[in-house]
């Protein structure tokens, strides 16, 4: 499984698709699915499979997003350069000198740069500060503005950190948009095992879009699928580096992660605070299946969960993960060893949601 799971991460690291450009991430998840199993989209953009179960019992959304965050071009410099709008939380402070590129059209990309000012030129109040984003160039080698609108360029045009996949020592792995390719591996790897499976609830599984955008995506394919639970799988906080001490007890290789509590309080007012009988069942399972489980309480982290958990009557939702570092930068880390125990529990947890199963907040769901 682990293998498995490191040849779907790699490839769709490798795979560009800015939030609201994801057409290539969803063609190359779909052609990554087993066979047979007729995926679903959406106007959104949204791709899913759905696996029918016991109609007694409650319905599973399982989703993770295929996204990532970037840039978009406002406008482009008579000297060819290209100045951007940040499309979802793109670090500043992370972005001088990196490698970028433009998503013209599949074969035609441009590569290019984010202009850093030359040391020997940088005044000693300067080298301590951070551009702005408004303030940043992107360097794509074109001369002038005819010359970059001939390659392609334009107002609109989607840009992504350059695609990178960097194997790291055990089973670690670092490069673009671990956030959230390694959950949409997981969904396949479950993909797998679903189509052998022998009873269990219905499960939908969906590959979702926009959410650095507008956290949003996802919300159409659950309007659409009405489910009774749903399960979001997304980074959770690694704190095992001291720039992270203290934030909380999320460490690489350790397992996967459950999210007890999640706020946004810098202006997006929402967050999730988890189904009771959920939790008691992904403890009970990862306990029952010797799968180690970690525990994550954050503000500041907002997943699409917290506009999913909103649809109809209410969906009985909590958030499941995998330790990251390195959040929304370039190169993000993740380990293997957590996204094959990840797919193990969920796997497990599913098979026990049965017509019993409690969906109001009095049950423990064990």
């Amino acid at each position: 499984m682990r293998e498995r799971l490191k040849r779907d991460l790699v490839a769709l690291m490798r795979v560009p698709g800015l939030s609201g450009h994801e057409d290539r991430v969803r063609r190359a998840i779909r052609d990554r699915l087993p066979p047979g199993l007729g995926p679903r989209a959406d106007r959104m953009g949204n791709l899913w499979v759905s696996f029918a179960g016991d109609p007694a019992a409650p319905s599973v959304m399982v989703f993770a997003h295929m996204d990532q965050l970037g840039f978009v071009v406002r406008r482009i410099d008579e000297d060819g350069g290209l100045r951007v709008e940040r499309l979802g939380g793109v670090p500043e402070r992370a972005l001088a000198a990196q490698p970028v590129l433009a998503m013209v059209g599949e074969g035609r990309d441009v590569p290019g740069i984010i202009a850093n000012k030359a040391h020997h030129a940088t005044p000693p109040e300067e080298k301590f500060t951070v551009v702005r984003v408004a303030d940043l160039r992107i360097d794509t080698g074109h001369v002038s503005r005819t010359d970059a609108e001939a390659a392609g360029l334009g107002i609109g045009t989607p840009i992504v950190y350059a695609p990178n996949v960097i194997e790291l020592a055990g089973d670690r792995i670092a490069g673009t948009a671990v956030d959230d390719r390694a959950g949409c591996a997981v969904l396949i790897e479950l993909a797998r095992a679903l189509t052998a499976r022998d009873g269990g609830p219905t499960v939908h599984l969906v590959f979702s879009v926009q959410e650095e955008f507008n956290l949003r995506g996802a919300v159409v394919a659950a309007q659409a699928l009405k489910p009774d639970i749903a399960i979001q799988l997304d980074l959770m906080l690694a704190t095992d580096t001291p720039d992270m001490a203290g934030r909380g007890d999320m460490r690489l290789g350790a397992g996967p992660g459950i999210s007890h509590y999640s706020f946004h309080g810098r202006g997006t007012l929402n967050g999730v605070i988890p189904h009771p009988a959920l939790v008691q069942l992904l403890k009970n399972t990862a306990l029952d299946e010797d799968i180690p489980l970690q525990h994550s309480a954050q503000v500041g982290v907002l997943t699409d969960l917290s506009y999913v958990q909103l649809v109809g009557g209410g969906v009985a939702s909590v958030d499941l993960g995998f330790p990251m570092r390195y959040s929304h930068s370039s190169l993000e880390m993740c380990d293997l060893a957590d996204l094959e125990a990840l797919s193990r529990l969920l796997l497990c947890a599913l098979s026990r949601i049965g017509p019993g199963f409690p969906l109001d907040r009095d049950g423990d769901g064990g």
